[in-house]
């Protein structure tokens, strides 16, 4: 019997998103090990079933959509640039809060009446030639471009963008900023209308192998699980407070006419076993927004609470992760 065809996970091997995806996996407690730096495999212990390779961000989006590797972690602009129209590339996760970024046209400096897509318009015509624009994303540019109608030439591009204006083989650039402190260095700037698309990093998979594997498809679910818990868990904090009170009712009853204490599902309420019986104490755990600690800790005070522990929360697990129902939905 033929042993059946790994599972495979792309992570990028280079660029900002390389350390990033790395560090974002082993929060989400699927560290990735790999025993010899210089190799381009590696393997998840938490998920003895996937085997990881690493390749070029944009090699990822197609290795996913031809099938030789099931699942993809990349920048949402590859995966909007190279996906292709057959729809083999499912996006499993759109937002894993890493290699934020936006793909935006920016122009030179000098061209001081260019401000926006009309401007940008007039610029075409006053020079009396389609716009040449240098990029590494010729899908996306070239179909915002058009949808715009701004008449224009694409140049295709690897290297480094921002020196094309200056140089005189490009007009204006489409390319990916994120402080903008790049463009800014090479006297560039983003038209204010001109963001072609917002990226991060996302999770992709081969529809399918996702349809046709059933260990695939339970493989897509643990990945889902495990990332969605550890993002749901990131923005919220675990907090066990000591209360006094005549019970545990009375004490829910008090924190639900709150904003921010009632927790999740509400309030989990336990007595504390005290030396002094003629005072009753309850130890009460909840989970808040990070951003919302302050009002929660105020919240318990006034309901006669102390003695207030914070902690962070590793994961939140759901009855059934939502993205997984997506995918189940997106298959059928």
């Amino acid at each position: 019997m033929s042993n059946p065809s790994p599972i495979r996970l792309a992570l990028p091997s280079s660029g900002r998103l390389e350390p990033l995806a790395l560090e974002f996996l082993s929060q989400a407690g699927l560290p990735v090990f790999k025993p010899n730096p210089r190799q381009y495999q590696a393997a998840i212990p938490a998920l003895p079933g996937l085997n990881v390779i690493f390749q070029r961000a944009g090699d990822i989006v197609v290795s996913v959509r031809q099938g030789s590797v099931a699942f993809g972690i990349t920048g949402l602009d590859a995966v909007e640039e190279k996906q292709g129209e057959d729809g083999e590339v499912l996006v499993l996760h759109d937002r894993l809060g890493f290699g934020q970024c936006a793909l935006k046209l920016a122009v030179p400096e000098s061209w001081s009446d260019v401000v926006d897509l009309s401007s940008l318009r007039c610029k075409a015509k006053q020079l009396g030639h389609p716009l040449r624009v240098a990029t590494k994303f010729p899908v996306l540019t070239g179909r915002f471009l058009q949808s715009h109608g701004i008449p224009h030439t694409l140049i295709a591009a690897e290297g480094t963008l921002e020196a094309a204006p200056n140089i005189g083989y490009a007009d204006l650039i489409a390319d990916l900023v994120s402080s903008g402190q790049t463009l800014q260095d090479n006297r560039l700037r983003p038209l204010v209308d001109g963001e072609i698309l917002r990226s991060e990093a996302a999770l992709i998979a081969n529809r399918k192998a996702l349809k046709e594997n059933p260990a695939v498809l339970e493989m897509g679910r643990q990945l889902l699980e495990y990332i969605e818990a550890h993002l749901r868990a990131k923005e919220n904090l675990l907090v066990i407070a000591n209360v006094r009170g005549e019970g545990p009712e009375q004490i829910a009853q008090a924190m639900f006419t709150k904003r921010v204490i009632s927790g999740l599902q509400g309030p989990t309420i336990a007595p504390v076993v005290v030396r002094n019986k003629a005072q009753s104490w309850y130890s009460v755990t909840i989970v808040v927004r990070r951003d919302q600690l302050s009002q929660a800790i105020a919240e318990l005070r006034s309901i006669g609470g102390s003695g207030i522990i914070v902690t962070p929360v590793t994961y939140i697990f759901e009855e059934e992760p939502p993205r997984y129902k997506a995918m189940l939905a997106a298959l059928r």
